[in-house]
């Protein structure tokens, strides 16, 4: 088994950046999901919500953000060091306010001109807890970003193969791994092997991982992540075939337990 592929994606549901390598940091990959757009309520903003998100590019610079969409002119925006943190969440129904810097009114100009709507762009500058310690089964305290609810999501290529073959018998037309959004993908492991490695240790180069869990699936998986076209597929068919416990499952939750440098090419392995 090898790592093929390394993603970012600097402010939450924003495309992707594809990289060769990337720093794990105890909340995840270094410049993954820091950066949030929220609503006046400090409630996060995704894909769920609006597919505009996809037409935002965002990559991260020293001291900053660097944001790009077709019409729009580029936006440098730096990291804010002063002013008072506001509470925002990333979900409604997420009980834990977490401090975020605001980035100031010509981020979120230029943001709400993208949207349609009046929004905010927050930083995290510090990754903090915004899941009680029981809403998970392997708690990761406060060591995570604004992602949903661990730091790293992996997805197995071979079922990407599996699912996609799902939807040539019914008919569809197959989906990238992009719909998927995950941080690392690996191949030369069959097909839900993941399902296996869950609650186990999984070195990929020379870091350690815990498996922390299979990944529920949402709508976000039927959007065209380069065009912002939302249909029914794939959550039908993981509907038919990865239904357990009513969540459509795709992909491995993982908690990193090193931190250091990690590289497309890097041997995979799993222990107890």
């Amino acid at each position: 088994m090898r790592l093929t592929s390394i993603h970012t994606y600097p402010v939450k549901g924003c495309h992707r950046v594809d990289h060769d390598g990337a720093f794990v940091q105890p909340w995840g990959l270094a410049g993954d999901r820091r950066w949030m757009v929220v609503d006046a309520d400090g409630v996060g903003v995704t894909q769920r919500e609006t597919t505009r998100l996809v037409g935002l590019r965002a990559s991260v610079r020293p001291g900053g953000l660097s944001l790009r969409a077709d019409g729009q002119p580029d936006l440098d925006v730096p990291e804010p060091t002063d002013g008072e943190p506001v509470g925002v969440r990333t979900f409604r129904s997420r009980t834990f306010p977490v401090p975020a810097l605001p980035a100031g009114p010509a981020a979120d100009d230029w943001l709400g001109a993208l949207l349609g709507r009046p929004v905010r762009l927050v930083w995290l500058a510090q990754p903090t807890r915004h899941l009680a310690a029981e809403a998970r089964e392997h708690d990761t305290g406060d060591q995570v970003s604004f992602a949903d609810a661990y730091p790293l999501l992996l997805a197995n290529a071979a079922s990407l193969d599996v699912l996609n073959d799902w939807l040539a018998e019914a008919g569809e037309e197959p989906v990238p791994m992009t719909r998927f959004r995950p941080n690392l993908v690996v191949e030369g492991a069959p097909a839900w092997a993941e399902d296996d490695w869950v609650g186990r240790s999984l070195r990929i180069g020379d870091l350690r991982f815990r498996a922390a869990g299979p990944c529920d699936r949402c709508v976000v998986t039927t959007t065209d992540q380069e065009t912002g076209v939302r249909a029914k597929e794939p959550l039908r068919t993981l509907g038919r075939h990865r239904n357990v416990k009513q969540k459509l499952l795709f992909g491995l939750h993982l908690v990193p337990l090193d931190s250091g440098q990690l590289a497309v090419g890097a041997p995979i392995s799993t222990a107890p």
